[in-house]
């Protein structure tokens, strides 16, 4: 494991956490998810996730490999057309991993997932987390509508609230 990223993991504190993502941003996505949602009929959740603890942190996992396990441990993949959406933000890392279910998979090629992740990634950088998130969420809209335009009303077991991992 890298020192470098160690040492942004054990520096990443709620009250860092916080100051990127303050109350009313998160309150905002939640308006937005909940409004996305009215357009198609897939799930999309927003997990934040500060830093990692413990094994996985002492084990390297990737970002990837922890979007993987929480859109398991979320049950995202129970949708009427299997079409649940994670996008996860790791922000000790300021990597945005998506992880879709095998319906969206089967409709919606790799690259526009990728595109979406780089782009928020780009305005992480430039230290604009809520603008990034934001426009991730309205990319990922747009594609979900398109491929997966409302028909009915589904019912989902997943709240619209983005869900936050905290740090120390």
């Amino acid at each position: 494991m890298k020192a470098r990223r160690l040492l942004r993991h054990l520096l990443m504190t709620h009250w860092r956490q916080r100051r990127m993502l303050p109350p009313r941003a998160l309150h905002a996505f939640r308006e937005a998810l909940a409004h996305s949602e009215r357009r198609h009929s897939g799930k999309i959740r927003f997990v934040v996730e500060g830093a990692l603890h413990g094994a996985p942190l002492l084990h390297d996992q990737s970002p990837r490999q922890r979007a993987l396990q929480v859109f398991a441990n979320l049950h995202l993949w129970d949708t009427e057309e299997r079409n649940g959406v994670l996008i996860y933000l790791l922000l000790a890392d300021r990597a945005v991993e998506i992880v879709v279910d095998r319906g969206a998979h089967r409709k919606i090629d790799t690259h526009h997932w990728q595109q979406i992740c780089r782009a928020m990634e780009a305005e992480f950088r430039a230290g604009r987390y809520q603008e990034g998130i934001a426009g991730g969420i309205a990319a990922v809209t747009e594609l979900m509508a398109a491929q997966f335009p409302l028909t009915h009303n589904p019912e989902h077991p997943h709240p619209d609230s983005p869900l936050v991992i905290g740090s120390r």
